[in-house]
């Protein structure tokens, strides 16, 4: 039995509990939430919607839990229906309804876990956006990794996803780009404020070795102007070269001066503008943020007649709605928590709803140590580590992996030694060697004449095969609460444990026959166990775009 199913035949128990003390209580499905105990003795799932709807049909939880546990206990599939303290109801499945999961997935393949929660809706998911002015270091290396696992989390759950990546090519930084590039051309020192790091040194040398003709002839203000745009673009290669290799691509490059070239700024402030909440004061053009819990109100059009940095967020925005999308996902660095205040009650003013229409997610800061100490030198960058580093260093599956098994919201401390170990130590080695021994069982099975021709599911009754059975089931719930949460290192924490569950089973039974051991029902039955956990591994790991080696 599926969690599907029995969440179906927990929301019927409960709307008919429900339905025979009161018609005016509607149980719905999103109100039924199946969930894994802890203690594997209180059974496979539990659930607490006794709980949730006692109080307003009228009984206690414990009453109405009874009356629901009654009913389920008499389902075929379900060998125990329990209640527990205040109204808690555990569920043990019967060993066949358990383990008919297992040709349920190796029959669904990769489609196993898939939701539909977010069927057909378009999300923008706007994330590194780093300015072209050096190597991706390692804040934006942690949002390549972890927006491009969330995006593939959301797509899981059926959503459309356009990755985005918002292009700045002008602007102050931009222009102490160019200002250290022409320095080094000339041979002088960087800049005040200026960038350094052998790569300037390298472009530099780009620049002027694919210019056609002199670039000492040109005067300073070209000059400027030819390292800006060709120094911008030779950048912009190499971080989308890096992104690529690894294994991060985007849908959309959008630059930031389109908004204004192309009249989505004009058209925010027309929006704006026509539900009130645009003003003029001091000879300058502000929205009234405060309305919205914004601490101050904002300049859009400057007295000068300059646009403000803001009218480029409001103007962006504008453009994201006009191409449909129906959330806007952008994720930020830590010293942008001061940005989320306005830009949500940008998002209220439009008339949409913040946190839906408009969410910012905020990552922290990333440590790399080697031996228990900060390594802080970059060969190219000088004063940063960046993604080309670290990939150098550990490779992209192990980079990746590390990058996206923590919560986004919390620093992380990376041990570049322990990424380069072949140990169980190391998370990513520990996950990889679980599907590898997957890989070499299946082999070694077929090998022994041992193949799926049978299957009896409730041969599968080892406490060790419940357990990677449960965890299995578990799947899908955790890539839909991955989803609403954006938060892809769920998926991440959930292949260690599959690989430690499986790890314990592969010590406690077998699937090929040993010595003169004639082939069994249970052998066979076993090999749809091993293949559904591989299957089951092969998609998480390809879910936070890691790899799945078959052999190691």
């Amino acid at each position: 039995m599926q969690p599907s199913s029995l969440s179906s035949a927990v929301l019927a128990a409960v709307q008919g509990a429900v339905g025979r003390r009161t018609a005016e209580v509607e149980v719905r499905e999103a109100d039924i939430v199946l969930e894994r105990p802890r203690n594997r003795d209180h059974g496979d799932w539990a659930t607490n919607a006794a709980m949730r709807f006692a109080k307003r049909v009228g009984t206690s939880p414990r009453e109405l839990a009874d009356e629901v546990a009654a009913e389920l206990a008499t389902i075929d599939g379900i060998a125990k229906a329990e209640v527990a303290g205040p109204g808690f109801i555990n569920l043990t499945l019967a060993a066949g309804a358990a383990g008919e999961l297992a040709r349920t997935i190796v029959e669904a393949g990769d489609a196993y876990g898939a939701g539909e929660s977010l069927k057909d809706v378009k999300i923008n998911l706007e994330f590194v956006s780093a300015n072209p002015t050096g190597p991706i270091h390692m804040g934006g290396t942690r949002w390549a990794a972890v927006g491009d696992s969330l995006g593939r989390v959301l797509e899981r759950q059926g959503a459309l996803v356009t990755r985005e990546y918002y292009f700045n090519d002008h602007g102050a930084q931009i222009d102490r780009f160019a200002k250290s590039l022409v320095a080094a051309f000339r041979g002088e020192p960087t800049p005040e404020e200026g960038y350094g790091g052998a790569y300037i040194a390298e472009i530099a040398k780009r620049v002027d070795d694919g210019y056609d003709g002199d670039l000492l002839d040109l005067d300073d203000a070209d000059l400027q102007e030819t390292f800006r745009e060709r120094g911008v673009q030779l950048m912009f290669e190499e971080i989308k070269r890096d992104l690529h290799d690894f294994g991060v691509d985007f849908d959309v490059f959008f630059h930031e001066h389109q908004v204004q070239s192309d009249g989505s700024v004009q058209r925010a402030i027309d929006v704006l503008r026509e539900r009130g909440h645009v003003f003029e004061e001091d000879g300058a053009l502000w929205l009234r943020t405060t309305t919205f819990g914004d601490d101050r109100d904002r300049v859009i059009v400057r007295s000068n007649g300059a646009p403000a940095y803001f009218s480029g967020d409001l103007g962006y925005y504008q453009n994201k709605r006009e191409r449909g999308f129906e959330q806007n996902i952008i994720m930020l660095g830590a010293d942008h928590h001061g940005y989320v205040g306005r830009m949500m009650a940008m998002c209220a003013a439009f008339g949409d709803t913040p946190h839906e229409h408009l969410e910012i997610l905020i990552g922290q800061m990333v440590n790399l140590l080697r031996e228990g100490k900060p390594v802080r030198m970059s060969k190219r960058a000088g004063t940063v580590v960046t993604m080309e580093d670290l990939v150098d260093a550990v490779g992209v599956d192990a980079a990746r992996y590390a990058l996206v098994r923590s919560s986004a919201d919390t620093p992380l401390d990376i041990d570049l030694e322990l990424l380069t170990q072949r140990t169980n130590d190391n998370p990513v080695y520990y996950v990889q060697y679980a599907h590898a021994r997957m890989s070499a069982v299946a082999r070694n099975a077929v090998a022994a004449g041992v193949d799926r021709s049978e299957f009896q599911p409730e041969l599968l009754s080892h406490e060790t095969e419940s357990a990677l059975l449960g965890a299995l089931a578990d799947f899908p719930r955790v890539l839909a609460q991955a989803a609403e949460l954006r938060e892809p290192h769920r998926v991440a924490r959930f292949a260690e444990e599959l690989a430690g569950l499986y790890h314990r089973w592969y010590d406690a039974t077998r699937v090929a026959p040993q010595g003169d051991e004639e082939v069994t029902a249970l052998h066979r039955t076993r090999l749809w166990l091993n293949d559904a956990a591989g299957q089951v591994l092969r998609t998480a790991l390809a879910t936070v775009g890691v790899s799945a080696p078959e052999r190691m």
